[in-house]
């Protein structure tokens, strides 16, 4: 069991992490809450400094906007972009166009779900896939389709997904075992 100075310790650390972040988030709204049409902008960066956008951020966000939490909020839940709960280190969307949708795309879905253990909209425990439905990737002709992260693969095939998603979780170790 911890000593109660190291939780302490990592309490503080934890305070001194959000307190960066929240100076980052304020450097930020400096240079868009005077724009038109800057608040998704800054959402944007928001999300892009925390991972997601918790509440601490959204009310930064609605104060340096004079908006009130509910109408941030409001923009926050209308664009499937943002999130409001941690994501995973890969992103996993699968498109469910016509196209994909037409040649398996549904079936791909209900493939990762099993494999993931975890629903859309939702993030695997360990932190590292979360899984999302998108409706066209601009790849019709390679349907069906999912991007991981940026990455896009083409004809995917519900038999082979293990694989990819392994050498995500290959690549993911090797970044942790790599030297700084």
């Amino acid at each position: 069991m911890a000593k109660p100075e190291t939780c302490a310790g990592c309490a503080a650390a934890a305070a001194h992490d959000e307190a960066e972040l929240l100076a980052r988030l304020d450097e930020a709204l400096a240079m868009q809450r005077d724009k038109p049409g800057g608040l998704i902008p800054a959402l944007q960066m928001a999300q892009a400094i925390f991972g997601y956008l918790p509440e601490v951020a959204l009310r930064r966000v609605a104060a340096a906007f004079d908006k009130s939490y509910s109408e941030v909020t409001g923009v926050v839940s209308f664009y499937s972009f943002f999130s409001t709960v941690p994501r995973g280190r890969y992103l996993v969307r699968v498109c469910l166009g016509t196209a994909c949708y037409v040649r398996g795309g549904s079936e791909v879905l209900r493939a990762l779900q099993a494999k993931l253990g975890i629903g859309v909209g939702e993030t695997t425990p360990d932190r590292l896939f979360s899984l999302e439905v998108g409706r066209c990737f601009g790849a019709c002709g390679m349907a069906p389709v999912l991007m991981i992260n940026d990455d896009l693969h083409p004809r995917v095939k519900p038999a082979k997904l293990g694989e990819l998603l392994e050498s995500y979780r290959a690549r993911a170790q090797g970044a942790e075992t790599e030297p700084s």
